[in-house]
């Protein structure tokens, strides 16, 4: 892509570039397909032809055959739909520098190294399921694939837990340490056989005795965004608004969780919310633009966002409308512009682990 071309878009107002998009977007047809993940700007997400999270845009990316997928999100989403689409699709990142904080705690070379140590001190291969968030790179879903391993999903993280206690008698959990404690304390696992993992330490910090007593292995790793929510943001919430329902996204800290009403994926809010009878109050802890679309969407409830400091994904936001017309500009001109290809290294394998969790579905 053209750094020039998209500086002189900077230059244009915001109207026309809208406007732009849409007269582009009605050119190309069914030539592309505009992803939009919940968490995007508005100004964004108008123009998507699917929302959703990762993994379910991604999938439905996977079921037809549009040459070029745009995704409005960040990288390892791109990766992820690059891994189940065709050869013959294109999937386009249109900021490049749209990363993830989560998925960049925990990178292939610290997973390998980890997966050393606990091979020094029990049988890896034999005990050990590795379990990937979906929030991760294809490295580290590769890595599960090649290690008998998995992805999974914020929606389904208890199903793929029980798969792999199933298969051997620990897990590790990466990277999202939240998520993986959050699941496995809801599914009665007591913190006698919860440890953390700090990759910037010996054995991640623990004693040779923890790791084998353990049965769930913890990648300290968070995501910046929840990570801002607090127990006191809802202790606060409640005083202001008695009857308030605290709806939470499972990456938030244990703490918010147990205080939560509901806890669940950006699906499973938006479904909470969607299908709530008469007029309700709720305070959610998940990203900023979710909840303000929410409350644009259901003017009959009162949303409030939980946190009183704004918490929006700096990186989702680095997808804006001149990146977005760049892109398109990019395809209709027959440039490539910023195509996220999975090395084939890294593919096969990758698409392995991520083939486990959609069958279990």
């Amino acid at each position: 892509m053209n750094d020039d071309i998209l500086s002189s878009l900077y230059d244009r107002p915001e109207d026309e570039l809208l406007q732009e998009i849409a007269r582009l977007k009605q050119r190309l047809g069914d030539q592309v397909l505009i992803l939009g993940h919940h968490y995007q700007r508005e100004e964004v997400i108008r123009f998507a032809d699917m929302t959703g999270d990762s993994l379910k845009l991604a999938h439905q990316a996977a079921q037809t055959a549009v040459p070029h997928i745009i995704f409005c999100g960040v990288h390892f989403m791109a990766e992820t739909a690059d891994i189940l689409t065709g050869a013959a699709q294109q999937v386009i990142l249109p900021d490049p520098a749209a990363g993830c904080s989560m998925a960049d705690m925990a990178d292939d070379a610290q997973v390998q190294h980890c997966w050393q140590q606990l091979s020094s001190v029990i049988d890896a291969e034999a005990q050990v399921t590795p379990v990937t968030y979906i929030n991760s790179t294809a490295a580290l879903k590769a890595f599960c694939g090649e290690h008998g391993g998995i992805v999974c999903t914020s929606s389904n993280a208890e199903k793929i837990l029980t798969w792999s206690w199933q298969r051997r008698e620990k897990v590790l959990f990466f990277p999202d340490q939240h998520l993986g404690e959050n699941t496995a304390m809801r599914m009665g696992i007591p913190d006698t056989e919860m440890i953390i993992w700090d990759p910037a330490l010996p054995l991640g910090g623990n004693t040779e005795q923890a790791i084998a007593r353990a049965r769930l292995i913890l990648w300290k790793g968070f995501c910046s965004v929840h990570q801002m929510f607090k127990a006191s943001h809802a202790a606060t919430m409640r005083e202001q608004h008695p009857g308030v329902r605290i709806l939470a996204h499972p990456e938030c800290s244990r703490e918010v969780c147990e205080t939560a009403d509901f806890v669940g994926s950006t699906e499973a809010i938006i479904r909470h919310v969607q299908e709530a009878d008469g007029q309700q109050v709720f305070a959610i802890a998940t990203e900023l633009n979710l909840v303000n679309r929410l409350r644009l969407q259901h003017p009959q409830h009162q949303v409030f966002f939980l946190s009183p400091m704004v918490c929006m994904c700096s990186t989702m936001f680095r997808t804006d409308p001149q990146h977005l017309l760049a892109s398109l500009q990019a395809i209709a001109n027959g440039e490539d512009g910023n195509r996220i290809i999975v090395p084939d290294a890294h593919k096969a394998a990758a698409r392995t682990s991520l083939q486990r969790m959609l069958d279990l579905a």
